[in-house]
This record gives C-alpha cells, sequence and structure tokens, in this order.
C-alpha cells in the first residue's frame, strides 16, 4: 500500500516549524518509544473481563491489563464522542474547543428544554494543535486508522496518513461487512468485517514504519452500533446465558472480534520485537450504551454524566518502563496529552493543558492533588430509568470529582447531586442536604473552574418550553 517513494517522502518531509513548539529532548528519534493510541467507539468500564464480566469473553485485552498499568478510576473528558475524541487529542477541556456533541446543541423535544443551550462546534479549529501535531515535531509517523470524527480532514490536523477516518461519529459507510465505502479502505474481500480490516492496515502501517518512531491512532469503530457482528461469533454467545445487564449475543461477539484484533497486534508486535520500546495505550471514548450493555453497578451510560456514561478502561502499556499494576488514582483522557508529551521529552509553549502527566504513576509516585471536571451546557435526548429524568441523558450541567466526592450541579432549576463513590458507587444516594458544607465547597471549585477555562452557562429561557409540572399542577387546582 505504502510506496517506497511515499515511504521517503513522509520521512523526509520539510516540515513547518510552528511557533507553538519547542522541543527539550537530547535524544535521537529513534531512542523515542513508538505510540499506539487504541481508542474504541462506546465500550462500556463494564464491558470487559479484567473489569470483572463473566458473559463477554476478553482473553487479549485481560492479558494486556495483566502486562501493564491498570486505572480503576479513569474518566473520559465528556460522555459523548466527539467532544471526548477532541479532548484527549487536543487535550482541553470541551469549554475550550467548545465541541460539546454531535450536529446540533438543540438536541430533543423544544416543549421539553427550558434553557437555551449553548451553541455547539462541529470540528476542532485547525490551528489547535494535536498530538499528531506534537508528534510530528518530534519526528514520528503519524497515522490514524479508523474513526476521525472531529475534523474534515485529519491529514490538516497533524497526520500523514489517513485510513477509513472522516466526519462521520459511526460505520455509516457501509456497516461493518463489506462492500463499504471509507476513505483510503478499498473493498478487497466481499463480507470483509471492518474490524479485522482495519487491524490489517494497523500491521501493514507497522511494518512499513518500523524502522522509524511512529504515532498510530487506532480508532476502532466497533461497538457502536449498528451491532453487526460474524455470524458464528454470534451463534456461540446465543448459546452462553448472560446477566440481566449483559446478555445482547451480537455486542458480546463484536467484543469478542475487537478482542481477537487486539490479540493480533499485540502478537505482531512482539514478532517484530518492538513491544519493549512501544507504547500502548488502551481504552474507549465514552461509557457504555445503555440499551446494548448496562455499566452494573455503574449508574446510566453514554450521554450520562453519572459514571456508567463517563467512567472508562484504561490500560498503559510501555514493558521496558511500567512495571504491571493498578492505579486507583483519578485520571482522565485529558492526562493523555501531557503524558505522551513528558514520554517523548518535548515541550508545548503557549497553550493550555487541562491535564496532568501520568508519568509519575508510572514510576510508584502520587499525582499533584486536583478535582477533575466535566461542562456540558446542552441537552441530550434518550433518557432512561437510570439518568436524571426519562427524556434526557443528560441536562445541561457541570460536574466535578474531588477525592471520593462527586457532586453534579444541572442548570435549569440549579438542582445539585452529591454522591461519596467510595461508598456509593452505583450513585443511589445525594447526599446534598446531608453535606451543605461539602456541597457549597464543590459548587465554589465548579465557579472558579468555570472562570478558568471560559465555560459558559446558559440562562436565556426557551420561549417554546412548557412546563408540564406547572401545568399539572394548574389543572389539579382547576379539579
Amino acid at each position: 500500500m505504502f510506496s517506497k517513494q511515499d515511504k521517503i517522502m513522509k520521512y523526509l518531509r520539510i516540515k513547518i516549524i510552528l511557533t507553538l513548539f519547542a522541543s527539550i529532548s537530547s535524544i535521537s528519534a529513534n531512542d523515542k518509544p513508538n505510540i499506539i493510541y487504541i481508542n474504541v467507539d462506546d465500550l462500556g468500564w463494564a464491558d470487559l473481563g479484567y473489569q470483572g464480566s463473566k458473559y463477554y469473553e476478553t482473553p487479549h485485552i485481560d492479558n494486556l491489563s495483566k502486562q501493564g498499568m491498570v486505572f480503576s478510576n479513569a474518566y473520559a473528558a465528556a460522555a459523548n464522542c466527539a467532544p471526548s475524541r477532541a479532548s484527549a487529542l487536543t487535550g482541553q477541556a470541551p469549554p475550550r474547543h467548545g465541541v460539546y456533541t454531535v450536529n446540533s446543541s438543540a438536541r430533543g423535544d423544544s416543549k421539553t428544554r427550558k434553557l437555551i443551550p449553548t451553541e455547539n462546534t462541529l470540528h476542532i479549529k485547525s490551528n489547535n494543535v494535536t498530538l499528531g501535531n506534537v508528534l510530528q515535531q518530534a519526528g514520528y509517523i503519524t497515522a490514524t486508522i479508523g474513526k476521525w470524527h472531529i475534523s474534515d480532514n485529519p491529514l490538516r490536523n497533524g497526520f500523514d496518513i489517513n485510513i477509513a477516518g472522516s466526519t462521520a461519529g459511526g460505520p455509516y459507510a457501509g456497516g461493518y461487512h463489506s462492500p463499504y465505502n471509507y476513505p483510503n479502505l478499498v473493498n478487497d474481500k466481499p463480507g470483509e468485517y471492518l474490524t479485522d480490516r482495519l487491524t490489517d492496515e494497523a500491521i501493514k502501517f507497522i511494518d512499513s514504519y518500523k524502522e522509524t518512531p511512529f504515532f498510530l491512532y487506532l480508532s476502532y469503530f466497533t461497538v457502536h452500533t449498528p451491532i453487526e457482528a460474524k455470524p458464528k461469533k454470534a451463534s456461540y454467545f446465543k448459546k452462553k446465558k448472560g446477566n440481566e445487564a449483559q446478555n445482547n449475543p451480537n455486542y458480546a461477539a463484536m467484543i469478542s472480534s475487537l478482542d481477537d484484533n487486539i490479540g493480533r497486534l499485540m502478537k505482531h508486535l512482539d514478532t517484530l520485537k518492538l513491544s519493549n520500546e512501544t507504547v500502548v495505550i488502551f481504552t474507549s471514548d465514552n461509557g457504555g450504551v445503555y440499551e446494548k450493555s448496562k455499566q452494573t453497578p455503574l449508574r446510566a451510560g453514554k450521554g450520562s454524566y453519572y459514571e456508567g456514561g463517563i467512567r472508562e478502561p484504561l490500560i498503559i502499556r510501555w514493558t521496558s518502563q511500567i512495571s504491571p499494576g493498578l492505579s486507583d488514582t483519578p485520571v482522565s483522557h485529558l492526562d493523555l496529552f501531557p503524558t505522551i508529551l513528558e514520554v517523548i521529552q518535548f515541550r508545548l509553549q503557549e497553550k493550555p493543558l487541562d491535564g496532568l502527566s501520568l508519568v509519575p504513576l508510572f514510576n510508584q509516585r502520587k499525582l499533584a492533588e486536583r478535582a477533575l471536571y466535566w461542562h456540558f451546557p446542552i441537552y441530550l435526548e434518550n433518557g432512561n430509568q437510570d439518568t436524571q429524568d426519562p427524556i434526557f441523558r443528560t441536562r445541561p450541567g457541570s460536574a466535578i470529582r474531588d477525592g471520593d466526592w462527586k457532586l453534579i450541579q444541572y442548570f435549569e432549576n440549579n438542582d445539585v447531586e452529591l454522591y461519596n463513590l467510595k461508598y456509593d458507587l452505583s450513585e443511589k444516594y445525594n447526599l446534598v442536604e446531608s453535606y451543605e458544607s461539602k456541597s457549597e465547597e464543590l459548587l465554589e471549585k465548579l465557579d472558579v473552574w468555570r472562570v478558568s477555562v471560559q465555560a459558559t452557562v446558559p440562562k436565556a429561557l426557551n420561549p417554546d418550553f412548557i412546563d408540564k409540572k406547572s401545568s399539572e399542577d394548574e389543572s389539579d387546582e382547576d379539579k
């Protein structure tokens, strides 16, 4: 796929030196580790064997968890895909880049929205420095394979190679079985499975650039809807007993195919003797889809700012540098950008980053104390029995996790929920009235943070809104 001339031109390309960067590395480019960032779409925190699932089967990912550092309190920067991905790849929280959701922020029935939501930005700006930009400047060949979603063209956002990536937020160009029509992905075999094919392309990329440092953003479309599995695998899981939370055989089969491909990729690194010099990051962009796979004991799922919507699996393996183990320190996808900067010994100037490097945790040291924050000033429809109400997965609000405490503030009526995750991981017991001082403390921190990132709080009332509760009360009075 990659011609000799193409390889030479990409490796020897003339770089535009951005004023935002200054390298402080004293080591040669060939001494820097390769980086593979695997970002699975809609894979939930509870959807893996090493996370406790008895229905889904993920032996290869489970093995990866034994070889690397597992983060049990890892979070996405947002509860849905576009803002989560934009934040991970820019190192900035959504208020800085403005991407909050897919398409319009006016989601759901207007009559049920009390506020006019903050306007959404569809894509990151071309001058917002990404991980791809940074790694290009550090001498890496960069590739994105799979879902992109956050701009018109990743080749203008720091990537040398794009395979299958577009503005699409799901596998909408033919689904998971060929023939399909994804960018730079020629149909070779009828019925070919997309997850397999993306791994084939990843292996080709590694083979082509194994002699130079490479950055591979491998962003599988799976397990995003439509739920389409290999028939043989689905048949196997139809015979296996699930439980109330996990019982969809086609979803289980998709996870199994993902696992097979993670195994193939890790085996190939071993074959090429690249495992020791390659940092592997494995995670998901947001919580699992509630209707397909519940994240028990976590509450709710994708689109919600309860734990089921934002807590993610996260494994980082670097066999020559990181001892296998478990970290229960709360971390965020926002931390991946500064972590990679430190790993490659690169300084980024004049751009605010909202995370911390996780390298101290690799070395069994503590991170500086800090809270984690979320801001979602818009609406996301299709609520369920675990969300705040059955209409919206979330209404406009902000959230903070500080130590064991988590607070969610909703802007419509200034409703506040306070949970202690140490004792109430399922977020069943709102403690706001019992711990007023803690609530006030966290609300103050939220206010300070929102000012620091210039987060807008919607206040204008929506003229279309119909207060159903008030209407019901008036009806009762008429009776």
